[in-house]
Formats: C-alpha cells, structure tokens, sequence
C-alpha cells in the first residue's frame, strides 16, 4: 500500500520502483516523503512486499546510489517537483568482515581461491603455499628461484578433484605447471613443466575457462600463449645461449620445458596483464593492458592485435573482465580505475573511472553479482564498488597500515587479499 499522501506534495515525490531482484514490487505510484533516506526506503520495500525476514536494499536513482535523503539528492540533481523518478532497488552489500589472517614470512604477490574451501598463494620467497579454510597449511612448494609473480588454478574436466595444476609466473623468466593433489591421506606436489619464451620477468599467468590454455604477460612486451599439456619430452632445448641470464632456472630432467604455441606482440612496454575473453561473443579474444598505456583486444589463433584503446598517461597494472563478458577494468598508476564497456561500438577511449586515494594494484570481479567489483590499492585498503554507481565506493576496509595490497580474488563470499603483510581472508554477503 502507498504511503499516506495527506501531507502537501511539496514535502513529497512521485516515484515508481524497480528492480532486477526477486523481490518484486505490484507497478505502482508511491508518493515518497523528502526527508527519506536508503533506510526508510528500505522499510517500505520490506513492508510493502510483507517480507519474513528482513532484506536491507540499496537505491539506484539516476544511474547513481542514493547516498542522502530525496530532497538532498533532487536539488543536486536538478530534478522538479513533478518528474516521477524512477528508482531501482537491489539488496544492500553487507559490511565486509575479516574471517582471518595467513602470515607469510615474504611478501605475498598473487592468490587464488579457486579450490573449494582452499587458498593459494604466491610469494616473493618462490613459494607456492596452500591452506584450508582452517588455515592449516597443506602444502608449501619451492616453485621458482625469484618471486613469484602470480598463480591461478587451472580448470579441470576431470571429477578428480584432488589432483590440480598450477600455472605460476616468476622473474626468474619462467612460468610452471605444478601438479598437487589434496586428499584425506595427505598431499602432495610436483612441478611438472616450465615455460620458456621471455626475456624479461613474467608479470601474469591466466588461465581460459577450458584450462586448455594459458596467457603469459612480461616485462619484454611479448603475451606467450601456451597449450596445458604436459610434453613427454623437452620442446626447448636446455642450453640456449644466455649465459648472462643467470636467473634462468636450470630445471631437472623430469620439468619438460615447453615452448608457445603462438606469441602476440603488439605492445611498446612492459605488458602488465593478460588474459582470455569471457561471455557469448568471446571465443577466441583475448585482453591485455600494459606500460604504454593501451588497452589491447587479440584474435588469439591469428596471433593479431584487432582493437588498440589508448589512454594517454596511465600505464596499467591490472585487468579484469565482468562474468558477462560486458566490461573490462583496468588499475593505472594515475590512482583509477577505467571503465571500458564492451558493448559500445567502436570503443576508443574509457567510458567511466572509479578513483583511488592511492595506487589500485589489483582488480577482481564478483561471480555471483555482476555489478560489484573489489580493488585493492598501496595504501593498505580494500574498496568494494558497484558498477551502476562509480562516483565513490560502496565501502572500503583497511586491511593493512603502511603496506601495499597486490592481488585480490573473489569467489562467491570469500575475499582473498594478499600483499606485503602477508595474506587475509574477507567476507561480503549481498548484491547483487
């Protein structure tokens, strides 16, 4: 039922709710009083729809999250006294709440929540560690001999659960497949493969959705594009002339070396990220970002740069992509994060930034809502965003002082954060 309409209309406005949530409103006129805020606006919803339990909302007015009462939010917007507003309504993001804590001795570069009620992490000591969700440590593997650089799980077809590989990049010029398995009679693992292409230190590893390939990203400008399997001899010869790359890894007999299926070169500078295309319309795409400030789309099996966006004077750190495959997000130093939607045609240029305080370093999207996105930044703080309003983040939580976040992931209402202070497990319920 609409609220009381006794008072005048100046004291109140015409609005008409939506929303994309099962949550659904009958179509209707309310008559909204001014002095209201997101919480009364949430008691209505709540009320009207004589909910059992109480589900806290968010507004979206205009393209943008009511922050202030109506009356506040018209006159900053110019909006008369007539104009029934449309107002989207969606459930609220709960406060994140730290869960726990997984000290390194080394800086923490790269993690991965990507095995159920597991973390992986990467470290600076050449390291890869996993945990349980009881932070009991199952696994500690020396990997490479300089810091890793990142680490993701790759996909598996198999109903083996318990065996996994890992693909991991290092500054020691390589990228490795280590194969674990996690089982109730203990675990175990083995590095079973080493990549061999660039010149400089690797900045990421990433995985396509199949776990049949993988993109690397270096410091030499090149994106290596590998197949998963595991060779039954070398492809890449041990010796290959660089002596004055003593950081090369001499690997044992049983690592086979292995060698690109194709290399993509198009970028002038260090290449930060690098990784494959999502949603309907991309199979065969990928995205990278780098030191020349570009933002670049692949046709990954011509091994050709189809779409170069620049964006003057941000060299970028990070890219990611949403579930749908609508939008790509990409950290600079110049303290943003741009916004490129995908579905505008002939893109050339961001669409919309999110500003930082300090440095983002670190992007990762959310799989279950498709609107919200974490970042992570220099000065120690964690910032949810939702895409549908980018003028100031949802919320933010520090979780360090004086020490740099460097990588973020996201897996239903798991955060994983790592950096200089080692590794931490978050939770954000809600959105949508």
């Amino acid at each position: 039922m609409a609220p009381s309409t006794s008072s005048s209309a100046a004291s109140s406005h015409p609005v008409i709710f939506t929303t994309q949530t099962p949550y659904v409103l009958p179509s209707q006129k309310f008559m909204i009083p001014l002095d209201w805020k997101r919480y009364q606006l949430s008691q209505l919803i709540n009320k009207a729809l004589d909910l059992p339990k109480p589900v806290p909302f968010d507004f979206l007015v205009h393209g943008e999250i009511l922050r202030t009462s109506l009356l506040e939010w018209r006159a900053e917007n110019g909006v008369g006294e007539e104009d029934t507003l449309e107002v989207e309504y969606f459930e609220s993001v709960m406060p994140p709440q730290r869960m726990s804590e997984l000290p390194h001795e080394d800086w923490v570069s790269s993690v991965s929540c990507r095995i159920p009620q597991h973390f992986v992490t990467a470290s600076y000591d050449g390291h890869l560690r996993i945990f349980d969700y009881s932070q009991n440590p199952l696994l500690d593997i020396s990997v490479h001999q300089a810091p890793i650089t990142s680490v993701c799980v790759v996909p598996s077809p198999s109903t083996e659960t318990e065996s996994r590989i890992l693909a991991s990049s290092s500054h020691d010029l390589t990228a490795c497949l280590t194969r674990i398995s996690l089982d109730s009679e203990g675990s175990s693992a083995s590095t079973v493969a080493s990549l061999h292409l660039h010149t400089s230190p690797l900045s990421s590893v990433s995985t396509d959705a199949s776990g049949s390939h993988l993109l690397t990203s270096s410091w030499d400008g090149l994106i290596g594009v590998w197949d998963t399997s595991i060779p039954s001899d070398h492809q890449v010869p041990l010796d290959r002339g660089d002596d004055r790359k003593k950081r090369r890894r001499i690997a044992p007999a049983n690592i086979k070396r292995k060698a690109p299926i194709a290399v993509l070169k198009s970028h002038t500078a260090r290449v930060s990220k690098a990784l494959f295309a999502t949603g309907e319309h991309a199979k065969g795409k990928a995205y990278s970002c780098g030191f020349d400030s570009t933002v670049r789309t692949w046709d990954v099996e011509s091994g050709v740069c189809i779409n170069t966006i620049a964006v003057p004077e941000r060299p970028m750190l990070d890219l990611a992509e949403t579930p749908d495959g609508n939008i790509l997000l990409g950290a600079s130093t110049d303290r943003t994060v741009s916004i490129f939607d995908l579905r505008v045609s002939s893109l050339s240029s961001s669409t919309g930034i999110m500003m930082h305080s300090a440095t983002p370093s670190c992007i990762a999207t959310s799989e279950s809502g498709q609107q919200q996105v974490v970042t992570g930044a220099y000065d120690g703080v964690a910032r949810l965003w939702d895409l549908r309003s980018t003028k100031g983040a949802v919320t933010s939580f520090r979780v360090w002082d004086g020490m740099k976040v460097l990588a973020v992931d996201w897996v239903r209402d798991v955060v994983g954060i790592a950096g200089e202070g080692g590794m931490e497990v978050w939770r954000i319920e809600g959105g949508s």
